[in-house]
């Protein structure tokens, strides 16, 4: 069996588990049967884990359209890449800072890169671990949360079973697909992801989906980003 027939074939049978759990998703589903979750990682440059990590950091409290701007700046300071850890402890830091980076961020990702330069956190041993665990790791680095950690888990290692309760947009997007009177909190956004189980990723891209790329008959469309 290819990759594309293996991956083909994952995606018919979670999409089967989510329609059959929850009938929000299955009317995105049903709404969308060309959906591909991995469509809009191919607009992002490539990432490995610190790559992606810098991604998220970077788009803390920033919009979409300024974090992609902040994003160019710093690959225009490292030929068109994002920097490696050892690339990004080279350049000055007030580089970082002409490009968009608060010092705050600035300082997380320092961080980050000289842990994961001096041997204090080990990549290799970082992708082998439980979701939790590699949540654990990260966040006790200041300025790196579970939001954080968690799109990069998506974004990088591509894990199947990860939801982002701390992310604005999907609260909302939840919100809407399913017609709720207020916006829910992180723990009404777990428990309703409960039934999402195992493939909560799959289930938050199609969510993010029905948000930002409604379809013409999407009730569960919301206006705003």
């Amino acid at each position: 069996m290819t990759e594309d027939s293996s991956r083909a074939a994952w995606l018919q049978q979670a999409r089967a588990r989510l329609r059959a759990a929850d009938p929000v998703l299955a009317r995105l589903i049903d709404e969308r049967p060309a959906f591909d979750p991995r469509a809009w990682m191919v607009q992002l440059p490539p990432m490995d884990l610190y790559g992606a990590l810098l991604f998220q950091v970077t788009g803390q409290q920033l919009s979409v359209p300024a974090t992609r701007r902040t994003l160019a700046r710093i690959e225009a300071l490292f030929d068109g890449h994002l920097p490696s850890p050892a690339e990004l402890l080279e350049v000055d830091p007030g580089k970082l800072r002409e490009a968009g980076l608060s010092w705050r961020k600035i300082g997380t990702l320092r961080d980050l890169a000289g842990r994961l330069s001096d041997g204090r956190l080990n990549p290799d041993v970082l992708r082998s671990l439980p979701d939790e665990e590699l949540i654990a790791e990260l966040t006790a680095i200041s300025g790196i949360g579970p939001w954080t950690v968690q799109g990069a888990l998506i974004i990088a290692l591509q894990r199947e079973d990860v939801v982002l309760p701390g992310d604005l947009a999907l609260r909302k997007a939840v919100q809407a697909a399913y017609q709720l009177d207020h916006l829910p909190s992180q723990q009404e956004i777990l428990a309703i992801a409960e039934n999402w189980r195992p493939y909560r990723s799959l289930a938050t891209s199609y969510l993010f989906s029905a948000a930002f790329e409604p379809t013409e008959t999407s009730p569960g469309a919301v206006g705003e980003t």
